[in-house]
């Protein structure tokens, strides 16, 4: 873009910087509502103070302020309507040098037009003098313009001092796509802030992909495990399709959004066309499997059945840690290192059911009659007593109480090379107990095909989660318990 957004640094450096700066900023998500909700009201006090001066030079009075307030509520609607249509809330053309007054005075005369029929329709002119409507647009057309031009200069002074924030994203592209990618227009054209990015060697033939190839693209997967990204954005050309879907099927791994930004080519065709076409083009690969709402409900389930478990088990739990000291040596929590949310790694915490404590390149099952198995470890494990320190994991935000098992490092190395959908357990926080749980697959699986049955049940969960579905795994592993199916 020939315009003052485009960025004077170069942009193929990384912004890991940036990356550690404070999110203290205005979020580039709530700056058209913002905007938006300003005029609302800037209308609607305009209404009225238009009408209310002209009555009181007028005729000494205030006149009827409902009226003026109802027509300014009108004025509102209309207004948003046509600004929509003329693209004056678009984020792109509020942080432009250009003025678009024009668009907004052309919105701001179609809404007068608008409250001048409703006048007509519904006979109230009695109420409302032809001064008072002028009055009204006048003050209106000036408070607009005037808020406009203060509000791009405030933007364009947030934008420069860097205290707009999008959504944090790690950005993976060809070296050529990043080098002509800046992250000043990363952030007004399609609303991310650049936290790193890695640049990918060119893939002309998805059947043969050399070492380095693999090794940048697992290095862009491990770095979009950050705690602060929040998407990933793929900026490759267009063209080249078999490095689209090479890339696009190794983030399958992971749980974040994944999209597509136009390539260089796009982007100089739609410089011809209005600004915010473009980030219309912005395409989603992947989806992230829960929302920010969906997450923050299953939180709070999380939070308040784990508080109300721990009050109510604390004195079992307590028995349960006496039973294990006095029944054989070691320590009373086992700890083991399991793969969580994005594959990040946790501590999962266990009441002590062996005579061992495997944390490493190999982990055997627990089999039926297993000898490692100490006395008080085989009640425990029936009764699935010794799953209850995981309620600490919970609140630790770990784990979750309903989600895909969490298995030793070891199996989950094993298993992601033999079974092609195993990493999108990692989508979701794992669990105490999940649906794979309460449809009886649980303890050993000696056969593949019974683990690829495990797997298929939590991403069926992953994909049809809701609240209720949570609920009803909780009821359904109450029963199961009860029935101690499968558990040794």
């Amino acid at each position: 873009m020939s315009n003052a957004l485009e960025p004077s640094v170069d942009a193929s450096v990384a912004t890991a910087g940036e990356a550690q700066r404070p999110r203290s900023g205005l979020p580039y998500a709530i700056i058209e509502p913002l905007v938006a909700l300003t005029d609302a009201t800037l209308i609607v006090v305009s209404s009225l103070v238009g009408g209310v001066s002209y009555h009181l030079v007028a005729n000494g009075q205030v006149g009827d302020m409902d009226a003026y307030v109802g027509l300014g509520l009108v004025a509102c609607v209309s207004y948003a309507l046509a600004g929509y249509h003329f693209d004056i809330y678009r984020l792109t053309n509020l942080l432009q040098r250009h003025r678009d007054y024009v668009r907004v005075l052309t919105s701001w005369s179609l809404a007068v037009l608008a409250f001048v029929v409703v006048l007509f329709l519904f006979k109230i002119g009695a109420q409302v003098s032809r001064g008072g409507v002028v009055g009204a647009a006048v003050v209106g057309a000036a408070a607009l313009v005037a808020w406009r031009r203060l509000a791009k200069r405030s933007l364009r002074l947030a934008l420069v001092r860097g205290t707009i924030l999008g959504r944090r994203a790690l950005v993976v592209g060809t070296a050529d796509e990043l080098a002509h990618l800046g992250t000043r227009d990363l952030l007004v054209t399609f609303g991310a802030e650049e936290v790193d990015r890695v640049a990918l060697p060119i893939l002309v033939n998805r059947k043969i992909v050399s070492p380095l190839q693999r090794a940048a693209v697992a290095r862009a997967i491990e770095r979009s495990r950050g705690t602060s990204i929040e998407e990933v954005l793929l900026v490759l050309p267009w063209t080249n399709l078999p490095q689209i879907e090479f890339v696009t099927e190794r983030f399958r791994v992971s749980p974040l959004p994944v999209r597509l930004i136009p390539d260089r080519a796009v982007r100089t065709v739609l410089r011809r066309k209005t600004l915010g076409t473009r980030q219309c083009l912005l395409v989603d690969l992947q989806r992230g499997p829960l929302s920010t709402i969906e997450r923050g409900m299953k939180r709070l389930l999380d939070l308040a059945v784990a508080s109300l478990a721990l009050v109510i088990l604390a004195p079992l739990m307590l028995l349960a840690a006496v039973a294990i000291k006095l029944d054989s040596p070691g320590p009373v929590i086992f700890r083991q290192r399991r793969n969580g949310f994005n594959e990040r790694e946790f501590l999962i915490f266990k009441f002590r059911s062996m005579t061992v404590l495997e944390d490493g390149a190999v982990v055997t099952q627990a089999t039926r009659r297993d000898p490692r198995v100490t006395r008080v470890g085989r009640f425990l494990r029936r009764t699935s007593i010794d799953e209850l320190p995981q309620l600490f994991n919970v609140l630790r935000g770990d784990m979750s109480i309903v989600g895909p098992r969490p298995h030793a490092i070891a199996h989950d190395d094993e298993y992601s090379k033999i079974i092609g959908q195993y990493a999108y357990r990692h989508h979701v926080k794992p669990g105490i107990t999940g649906w794979a749980q309460v449809n009886g697959c649980r303890g050993e699986t000696p056969h593949v095909s019974l683990m690829e049955k495990r797997v298929s049940l939590d991403i069926w969960y992953i994909n049809n989660w809701n609240l209720g579905l949570d609920l009803r795994i909780l009821l359904k592993t109450t029963f199961e318990l009860l029935r101690h199916h499968n558990a040794y």
